[in-house]
Parts: C-alpha cells; sequence; structure tokens
C-alpha cells in the first residue's frame, strides 16, 4: 500500500505540498496544494499546461497531470509547514514519455531486468553570487588558489551550516563541505543511493541551496560558467551497479578494483559520451567549461577528451576507488534525471554489447594530450553535442526516436534565440544572454 498523504499531513502537521517535476531543461515546476486536497491529488495528480514548459506540447494538448510520488516526500527543514513532492507526468492516462523522471525509471527497469540497481552520488558545485549576478558575493574572495581556503569557508559558515543541517535532518548523511577550486565556489557532499533516490535528491538540494541562500541576503548559481576566468560549476556522479547487497562492480583481483561488467558499462559510457554531453553539459554556457582554456587557479577541472584512469583528476573517467568509478563529464546545468538516465542507458548497451572501454591512460591529460591524438574529443559547443544525439543509435533506441526529437527541437529554438544576439566564443566575456538564460539553471 502507498503512503497516504493526507494521514502523513496530520501527523507531521504539513500545511502545504509543493507537488513538483523537471522538464527537459531542467526547470522545478510545482503547484501548492492545501493539505486539505493532497488526498485527492495523490489519486489523480496536480494539473499542469505541458505547453507553458519545456516539453515540447502546444496549447491545443490535453492537461498533463503530476501524481506525486509518496516515496519521494521531503518536509522542508526551514519550513515544516510544507511538504515536497516529486511527481510523474501523465497525459490521458498515460506516462509522459518526454517527462524527464519517467525516462529515468524506463532505465532503471530495463537495468532491473537484469536483476542489477545503480547507486551514484552527486558532487553539485555553485557559487554564491551577488543578487544581480555580477560578481561574487565575497569580496575578499580573491586568492590565485582558493580551493579549501578555511577563512573563505568560514565567512559563509551560517549559510554552509544551515544546509548541512538540512541534510543531516533528512537523513541524507552528508560528510563534507568545502570552499572549491573557482573564488565564491562551495561543494557540499552526502550519501550515495539509489538513482531515482539520488535524482530526486539532486532536484531538491539545487532549491534548497538557491532558497537558503535567498534567505541570507545571497544568490547561489549552478551555472556552469558563470565567470569566464574561474573554474566552472561540475556535477560529477560516482557510479557503482548491484545486486542486493553484493557490488557487482568491485573485483579486488582487478589492479583498478573493477569487474568485466563494470569495463563493459563503462565502455558504454565511452562509446556515448560525445551524445550523452547534449544531456551532460546541455547549456550553451556549458562549453565554457568544456575544452576550455586555463582558469585563474591554473586548471579547468574538466575533461576535453574521452579517456579514463585510475586516480587521476584530468581524465574523463576516475577510478579513485575499488568498485565505483567517477564520471566528471557533467555540469551544475545538467537535469537530475537526464544524467542518471544517460548513465544508465549508455551502461546498459556496453553489458549487453560486452562494449572494451580500452586500457586506461596513466598520465596528465592537460599536459600529455597531444601524445594521443586518436582520442575522441568532447564536442566543442552546443550545436557539435545536439548533432551527435540526433545522430546516435544507441541514444534513440534507449529513450525513443520521439523524445529525441522534441528535445533537440526545443534545443535548437533556444540555440536560435541566442544566435539573434550573440556569437559564442569561450575566450570572450560571459555574455548577458548566457547570464539571463542559465544563472537560475
Amino acid at each position: 500500500m502507498p503512503k497516504n498523504l493526507s494521514k502523513i499531513a496530520k501527523t507531521k502537521k504539513i500545511k502545504y505540498f509543493l507537488i513538483s517535476f523537471v522538464d527537459l531543461f531542467g526547470v522545478l515546476r510545482s503547484k501548492l496544494v492545501p493539505a486539505q486536497a493532497i488526498s485527492e491529488m495523490q489519486k489523480d495528480g496536480a494539473g499542469f499546461a505541458g505547453f507553458a514548459t519545456w516539453l515540447d506540447m502546444t496549447p491545443a494538448d490535453s492537461d498533463m497531470f503530476g501524481v506525486p510520488d509518496p516515496d519521494s516526500l521531503i518536509q522542508l527543514p526551514w519550513n515544516k509547514e510544507i511538504g515536497w513532492l516529486a511527481s510523474d507526468l501523465y497525459m490521458d492516462g498515460k506516462p509522459v514519455k518526454a517527462s524527464p523522471r519517467i525516462m529515468l525509471k524506463e532505465q532503471i527497469k530495463k537495468l532491473s531486468q537484469k536483476k542489477l540497481q545503480m547507486k551514484s552520488g552527486v558532487e553539485c558545485e555553485y557559487f554564491l553570487i551577488s543578487e544581480d549576478g555580477h560578481s561574487l558575493a565575497d569580496k575578499r574572495d580573491i586568492q590565485s588558489k582558493p580551493c579549501y581556503d578555511q577563512s573563505a569557508l568560514m565567512r559563509r559558515y551560517d549559510l554552509i551550516k544551515e544546509i548541512c543541517d538540512c541534510m543531516l535532518e533528512m537523513g541524507w548523511k552528508p560528510y563534507q563541505n568545502d570552499h572549491e577550486d573557482a573564488n565564491g565556489q562551495f561543494e557540499m557532499n552526502w550519501d550515495y543511493s539509489d538513482s531515482l533516490i539520488t535524482a530526486d535528491r539532486h532536484v531538491f538540494f539545487k532549491f534548497m541551496v538557491k532558497s537558503l541562500a535567498e534567505k541570507h541576503g545571497l544568490r547561489a548559481t549552478f551555472m556552469p560558467k558563470p565567470f569566464s576566468n574561474l573554474t566552472g560549476n561540475g556535477c560529477h556522479a560516482h557510479v557503482s551497479v548491484w545486486n542486493g547487497k553484493i557490488n557487482k562492480f568491485l573485483d579486488n583481483k582487478d589492479q583498478l578494483g573493477l569487474s568485466k561488467l563494470a569495463y563493459n558499462f563503462l565502455g558504454g559510457i565511452m562509446n556515448n559520451t560525445q551524445a550523452l554531453s547534449a544531456f551532460f553539459n546541455p547549456t550553451i554556457n556549458s562549453y565554457r567549461r568544456i575544452n576550455a582554456p586555463p582558469t585563474k587557479s591554473g586548471a579547468t577541472w574538466s575533461p576535453s577528451s574521452i579517456s579514463y584512469t585510475g586516480n587521476n583528476r584530468t581524465h574523463m573517467i576516475r577510478i579513485p576507488d575499488k568498485g565505483r568509478f567517477e564520471l566528471r563529464l557533467m555540469d551544475g546545468s545538467a537535469n537530475p534525471y537526464l544524467l542518471q538516465a544517460g548513465i544508465i542507458a549508455a551502461g546498459l548497451e556496453g553489458i549487453n554489447k560486452k562494449l572494451n572501454p580500452g586500457k586506461p591512460l596513466h598520465c596528465n591529460m592537460y599536459e600529455d594530450y597531444k601524445k594521443y591524438p586518436k582520442l575522441k574529443k568532447l564536442p566543442n559547443d552546443i550545436n557539435q553535442a545536439i548533432s551527435m544525439l540526433q545522430n546516435s543509435k544507441a541514444l534513440l533506441k534507449a529513450f525513443g526516436t520521439d523524445v529525441i526529437k522534441s528535445y533537440i527541437k526545443l534545443k535548437n529554438s533556444e540555440i536560435k534565440n541566442f544566435k539573434a544576439r550573440n556569437v559564442f566564443n569561450k575566450r570572450k566575456p560571459v555574455s548577458q544572454w548566457e547570464k539571463d538564460n542559465t544563472l537560475d539553471c
């Protein structure tokens, strides 16, 4: 029996529920529903007009209903009158195939047919900036190598503490908070979990950080590259695949601690990376972070080639420990559900076709990339990424031609809007269009 949200509301003294969903561009959409009406909403869903969101619909389409998942319920720690719910979208009684959460659940289902479950964790980097988005919030944060700077971290103690306290209260098991490689940049880590839970928490984390930053008179942004001279916001994912309590990626006899299944999964990721960039680096601004000039700190900390290695951060895929890998491609604008769905879809192709990722490269890729001219390169801009997605047989099969066409149609519309007034040049300052359209991604 599903949880009864009406009873939970009475027990937890919740007065309102946010019934939420994320569209194809990662925008969080919600209806605020009084607790007295939640029973009906749990049964039938909250109504939305799909055309009003990034879901490639028209005003003539039927109403879309967000049916809340009671297992996703989060009572806002900073306002306990409100409960947040992730929902699945339905239209005319059928799931909306282009709904990112539905897309992820479909990939989870395919993986489960092999009696496998992906567990993942994400590292969400963000900047704290002025309300107008033009400068860093902390005028004293000026070191050329500010990573782990204790003084800059502690000047934001009140906010960092409140966010971390919220995660502790919600049972996410946060374990470290730090100042990152760029001035004004922070990262907060919590424990890994099932991929759907991680995606829901990723969505809520971004909402929470932005909300609490506003409460403290600040603005938080997950924009990939808000400042041309500083390291961008990455969103690295740590990935492993399990059967019950058994980590199927683990092989203690292997030099890097990975099983054959893990290498096949890696092969699938690397075989589909160029097309996946359209999901993992989905904005025009994303490509200021990829293949970027050196930053103020001396390194971009982002990949340019498709390669994997051991515990070495200059490659796209790092294996920091036995039984898991870290994919360092994604940035802060990535849709949390498409991030997880893309990994599973590519990994499944690798498993099904027993793809070989090749040998790991143990080098400083930032310095030695010229020694490996045959390595595939990442797309240099969003147009290349979209083109590669359009020609990806694996991803068209995984998500359906209609879904991919809708995504590409919406992205091309966005690109056209940008090109009407701008020319993309990653060596020039970030445009106002990018800030207007990406700061709140």
